[in-house]
């Protein structure tokens, strides 16, 4: 008699254990029918263990992934060996609120699933036990650290005032696009232009508004390009841009229509509209182009050729075209 007392003590403990754990467990037959519904299965899902029992799972929760999770218990039961799928693989099996009070702006509860087979006493697999696990406070610190991560390679890549490339960047990537035109002969350009009288600009209106104008004619530049170009601020109010498969006559189209639309489109600071006009030097590659820094120099030389015309223009430096 005493051994079914103390029999009875520890299935008393194990389905109290089963019923608090902060663990979803289901038990499932061949059918997907549930015979195990613990009490985290219930405060989640809103359907208690009495009303779901000998049910077939799918049919309560139509919105699961029912032939993925078929051939997850399928490849469980004749193998014989234990599953898992992680939050990272798919956020999760049942479409359950987050009710994490730390992270409670993720949108659903994140989970870990294992599936493991049940063996009966002849060695079959007769059912197996489905384990959810809440791992949304995980999920969700890794993506915060992965958001910061990508935050601060942004901030060192990108010139702070304008959210274009920072020199650095862009000049590693105007030697990655030399390279590739050099190997295979590919066309490219180069654009060096500035803002006109911009010291003037400063010296009447002050610096917060020469940011604005800055910050201005970046959006211009960043509103014409292309997702392959390249543009950066390469300093104070001097900007580079690297126009890869693109003609003299293509890039100076597009210089023109960047130096109308700045020149037609005055700066309004909320205490005055300040108009200004940009120069701007275009350079292609050629096969006697050295080195990047020599591209940059013939790009430069055809900026000071449209500053000493007149600004407001622009110049393509005089060098003979790329051999056919």
């Amino acid at each position: 008699m005493a051994v079914n007392q103390d029999d009875m003590l520890e299935f008393h403990w194990l389905m109290d254990m089963l019923e608090t754990v902060e663990v979803g467990l289901i038990v499932l037959d061949a059918e997907f029918r549930v015979h195990v519904w613990n009490g985290f299965m219930e405060n989640h899902s809103g359907v208690t263990a009495s009303r779901i029992k000998d049910q077939n799972l799918f049919e309560f929760f139509p919105d699961l992934p029912e032939p993925w999770l078929r051939r997850k218990v399928k490849s469980v039961r004749m193998l014989k060996t234990r599953a898992f799928t992680t939050w990272e693989q798919r956020p999760y099996l049942f479409h359950f609120r987050n009710t994490r009070p730390i992270t409670g702006t993720a949108p659903y509860m994140y989970q870990n699933l294992t599936i493991s087979p049940l063996t009966s006493a002849d060695g079959e697999v007769r059912m197996v036990c489905l384990m959810v696990y809440d791992v949304t406070d995980m999920a969700a610190g890794k993506q915060a650290l992965e958001q910061a991560n990508e935050q601060l390679l942004r901030l060192s890549e990108t010139d702070r005032l304008t959210g274009l490339l920072n020199r650095g960047t862009w000049e590693s990537l105007l030697q990655a696009d030399y390279e590739r035109c050099r190997r295979y002969g590919n066309d490219s350009v180069l654009v060096m232009f500035d803002i006109d009288h911009f010291k003037s600009v400063n010296d009447t209106y002050g610096h917060v508004a020469g940011d604005e104008v800055i910050r201005r004619t970046s959006d211009v530049l960043r509103s014409n390009l292309r997702h392959a170009d390249l543009a950066g601020r390469y300093g104070g109010e001097e900007f580079a841009i690297v126009l890869p498969e693109t003609t003299v006559d293509g890039a100076v189209a597009l210089c023109e229509r960047i130096r109308q639309t700045i020149e037609s489109s005055p700066v309004d600071t909320g205490t005055a509209r300040i108009s200004y006009t940009i120069s701007l030097g275009v350079a292609p590659i050629t096969d006697d182009t050295e080195t990047p820094t020599q591209w940059i120099e013939r790009a430069d030389a055809a900026l000071y050729e449209a500053k000493e015309g007149g600004r407001n223009q622009t110049c393509v430096t005089d060098v003979p075209s790329r051999a056919e």
